[in-house]
């Protein structure tokens, strides 16, 4: 967010000139927009003007001067354009997946409005998600709505838990607020944590720690702070600051449980990026495996090993592959670099070969069979290249098949049945094709791209709604895909802007649920599983299945997804209604955790998933 507001046009343009070009651009209704262009600022008294009420009678200039009122109190964004952008928007969806048959291209279903814009996310262990963000600054979309420079108060983050048993109504939402604390910003004044553009990842017992967030000042300072969500009694818990502040780092998980934390800009402000590397929970505190142990006042604790990415690699993409090494690939080419938690060391790798710098791009740890990935697919980032790259645990790099063509702000995710979905994208930060803060989209980045096993790349149906920066995408336990996020396109099309529902989510239905009946996981173990030994699973239809898998549930924000991660798992007998399944053989193959387990029939079509886990 923070280079948002120093690198757009808002630094040489007037904020009503910047207004008032950007709604020019917008699709409104003709009289809307000709007053929200034409009417001097005298005119909004609340009266008609007296030339409106000679040329279009009284009553029809009284409803000029209602909408120019409502322009003015929802901060020169008029409810039209929100409105007309959504009909919008629904009509060319329709009209362009007419052409997408959802056997073969899946489809979005369901469209809903939700109660936060979800700049982060987290599919968790309970089946509910976790969407979290900011207390937005404002409603009018072609202005920054988050408070990046904002002291106090103000400045506060928020939280909320989506139940997708409990339908798409409000109802189905539920307010999670964070602590109240102070941060160290002078103003001496509690608020709901800061946390967004923080990092955050699993720990072993299904919670997520949240490391990092905003200050407020210096166009986006680190602030120190470690959390944690608890999913099982949906409440936070606040742990010792870090040692450095953080805005955009990266976390992810290592083989033992801990958490690793790199990257981000310090509490001196944006530029002022740490190498340092800080490990949760810290060596001296034990691995929270169970659901008992929260992790409460817990500190952090520092590697040896330090972590240069700079300042032009906020949120590096990290891995941990089948060698129990983290691999951190930056945005700068010649970044990259291979970890390792237990030596605390760090091995060069070699440039990524296209030699540029990668913006808000994807990266995914590639499904390898039976055995923990060891290879990484880094695509997007760069709206002038479709291709995508392949990165093996050796050092190897190898350019793959390209997508349709190049995106950033990309949010690109592992399926049950090992392909690969893109949704979401942009040509740039704030840009969808037309310009900085200009809600209009090209309609191409509202189109989903899938990867099959052989690498081949389609693209498929559009999404109801652009999503770029802020946008996130996660795999359901039933095998939809939920899609949310961006504030400034939720902002854009909003229906009601003054209720508390300015969010929105799109489910979309991969081609997989659209080939037949699904295969039946009846009954999964409960406590966790041993790795390297088999275990029992129930199926009412036992002949309809050919595979099983694990697909661990993702957190994620601003494209990145580091708890990503697919494997087979042999079948080794099967009896009645009954299979014996074989787990991974180590802790490097599947860090500890809980994961959704799949049964898949021949045609790669998912049952629901059983959640299990590992120690």
């Amino acid at each position: 967010m923070s280079r948002i507001k120093r690198r757009s046009a808002r630094r040489s343009a007037p904020r009503a000139a910047r207004r008032a070009a950007h709604r020019a651009a917008i699709s409104v209704l003709a009289a809307a927009a000709a007053l929200v262009t034409a009417v001097p600022a005298a005119a909004h008294d609340g009266s008609a003007r007296p030339e409106e009420k000679a040329a279009l009678g009284a009553e029809h200039a009284q409803e000029h001067t209602k909408v120019r009122e409502q322009i003015l109190k929802l901060g020169g964004y008029s409810q039209l354009a929100r409105i007309d952008s959504l009909n919008s928007l629904t009509r060319s969806q329709a009209d362009v997946n007419a052409r997408f048959h959802p056997k073969a291209f899946g489809q979005f279903a369901e469209y809903f409005q939700s109660p936060d814009f979800a700049a982060h996310i987290a599919m968790l262990p309970t089946g509910k998600v976790l969407l979290f963000s900011f207390e937005r600054m404002e409603t009018d979309p072609t202005e920054e709505p988050a408070p990046t420079n904002t002291l106090g108060k103000a400045n506060a983050g928020r939280a909320f838990l989506w139940d997708p048993r409990r339908g798409t109504g409000a109802a189905a939402f539920k307010k999670v607020t964070p602590p109240e604390l102070v941060v160290p910003d002078g103003t001496n004044e509690k608020r709901p944590a800061p946390f967004f553009c923080a990092g955050h990842a699993f720990l072993p017992n299904g919670m997520v720690g949240v490391f990092g967030g905003n200050l407020g000042y210096g166009g986006g300072a680190g602030a120190k702070l470690s959390l944690v969500f608890d999913p099982w009694t949906e409440s936070w818990s606040v742990n010792k600051d870090m040692e450095v502040g953080r805005w955009y780092p990266s976390v992810a998980a290592a083989p033992d449980g801990r958490l690793l934390i790199m990257s981000g800009h310090t509490d001196q402000g944006w530029g002022t990026s740490t190498s340092v590397i800080e490990r949760f929970p810290a060596k001296s505190h034990p691995v929270p495996f169970e659901k008992t142990l929260i992790p409460k006042d817990v500190p952090t604790d520092t590697l040896r090993v330090d972590a240069p990415f700079g300042t032009d690699s906020d949120y590096p993409h990290l891995f941990t592959l089948r060698d129990g090494k983290v691999y951190g690939l930056g945005r700068h080419a010649t970044k990259q670099w291979a970890f390792d938690p237990v030596a605390e060391t760090r091995t060069d790798l070699p440039a990524r070969p296209d030699g540029v710098h990668r913006g808000y791009g994807s990266a995914v740890a590639l499904p390898a069979g039976l055995r923990g990935p060891d290879s990484v697919l880094v695509l997007g980032g760069d709206r002038d290249d479709p291709n995508t790259y392949r990165l093996t645990s050796g050092g190897d790099w190898e350019k793959q098949q390209p997508r349709a063509f190049g995106r950033t702000q990309d949010d690109t995710l592992l399926l049950p049945d090992a392909s690969l979905l893109t949704v979401n994208g942009a040509y740039g930060i704030r840009d969808y094709g037309n310009g900085d803060y200009n809600p209009k989209s090209d309609l191409k980045y509202r189109q989903i791209e899938t990867r099959n096993a052989l690498g081949e790349w389609k693209l498929g149906p559009a999404q109801r709604l652009p999503r770029g920066y802020h946008s996130n995408a996660v795999v359901l336990p039933d095998g939809r895909v939920m899609v949310t996020g961006d504030e400034l396109q939720q902002l854009a099309n909003d229906p009601k802007i003054d209720d508390d529902m300015n969010g929105s989510i799109e489910i979309f239905e991969p081609a997989y649920l659209h080939q037949g009946s699904r295969p039946s996981l009846d009954r999964a173990p409960d406590g966790p599983l041993r790795y390297d030994t088999a275990f029992t699973v129930g199926t009412s239809t036992p002949d309809q299945v050919k595979k099983a898998v694990l697909l661990a549930p993702t957190t994620a924000t601003h494209s990145l997804n580091t708890s990503q991660r697919h494997l087979e798992l042999g079948i080794v007998k099967r009896q009645g209604n009954s299979l014996r399944l074989q787990a991974p053989p180590s802790a490097n193959d599947v860090p500890p955790g809980y994961y959704m387990l799949f049964l898949l029939d021949e045609n790669g079509v998912p049952s629901a998933a059983k959640w299990v886990s590992f120690q």
